[in-house]
């Protein structure tokens, strides 16, 4: 082949590869506008000020976001609370600890976490999570914020493990030699040393894991009672913002303030999840420099 041939490909391989990218950056963009213009006509018909400090979501009088909004980061930070260490020392465990062997059984385990569907963990959630908590703290049914909390930990334990142990694998080897040569023994080195230095690796982990938390719908529809009143703690029932959208969307009537107050609620849902996801990606990129 000769050398116009080849340029000509390489200039081809490079249009295809930035179409693709701005085709990507075009439908994010179309996507944030068609939830802002339905967001706008929302606003027209019903004050921002009783949309964000309102106390309660009912379609027929009152459109409050807060209820969903409390709703939505009581499940997502519960199930970081539970995911987050749980899923940290794992990645400690099977990157600096753990025999070959165990490595190879229990990293594919962890991973088909992420493909099991999430109606099935929303039905294990009903028939196992559920009662066990009703029978624990003594009330009437489980399905409530901590039952949601404890499957979205589930759920997001693959993407906190792979990419802690990816952050804790880049720390570089002579790091821990250092470590060991003044005296550290191995704990010492894995929460002084390799842990700090995978921390924006982690703290990426977690940023990702989150937005996985409050982007999950099935699994939150069914297992945490869909109450849409501000809760005041982990027992109380709650619908959170994806909940809300997947109940309510396939019955409202068309161009209505009930159908537009789906697009508001579903704008500030892409909002914050582009914030977290953005964060994460900081964080993650950071990582990179440190070690390149």
């Amino acid at each position: 082949m000769d050398a116009s041939r080849r340029e000509q490909i390489d200039r081809l391989n490079k249009f295809l590869f930035k179409s693709t990218g701005l085709l990507t950056i075009t439908l994010l963009g179309g996507i944030f506008l068609m939830l802002f213009s339905n967001s706008v006509l929302f606003f027209l018909d019903v004050s921002p000020v009783d949309f964000f400090t309102g106390s309660q979501w009912d379609p027929d009088t009152k459109y409050s976001f807060l209820p969903l909004l409390v709703s939505t980061f009581l499940v997502a930070v519960g199930s970081m609370i539970i995911a987050v260490p749980l899923g940290i020392f794992t990645a400690a465990y099977l990157s600096e600890l753990a025999p070959r062997k165990v490595q190879m059984i229990l990293k594919p385990i962890i991973e088909m976490l992420a493909a099991i569907p999430s109606v099935a963990i929303g039905f294990l959630g009903i028939v196992l999570v559920g009662p066990g908590l009703a029978s624990i703290f003594g009330i009437q049914n489980g399905l409530n914020a901590l039952n949601g909390a404890i499957l979205l930990a589930v759920m997001a334990l693959p993407t906190i493990v792979t990419i802690s142990e990816d952050a804790i694998n880049a720390v570089p080897k002579s790091h821990r030699e250092a470590s060991l040569a003044l005296g550290a023994n191995q704990w010492e080195t894995l929460f002084r040393v390799t842990i700090p230095a995978a921390s924006p690796g982690l703290i990426a982990a977690v940023m990702l894991g989150l937005g996985r938390a409050l982007g999950e719908t099935m699994t939150v529809l069914m297992a945490t009672g869909n109450a849409a009143a501000i809760p005041e703690g982990f027992l109380d029932s709650v619908r959170t913002i994806t909940a809300t959208i997947a109940i309510e969307m396939g019955e409202v009537p068309y161009q209505t303030t009930h159908y537009y107050a789906l697009f508001a609620i579903a704008a500030f849902l892409f909002l914050i999840t582009l914030v977290v996801n953005f964060t994460g990606e900081y964080f993650a990129n950071r990582l990179r420099k440190f070690h390149s």
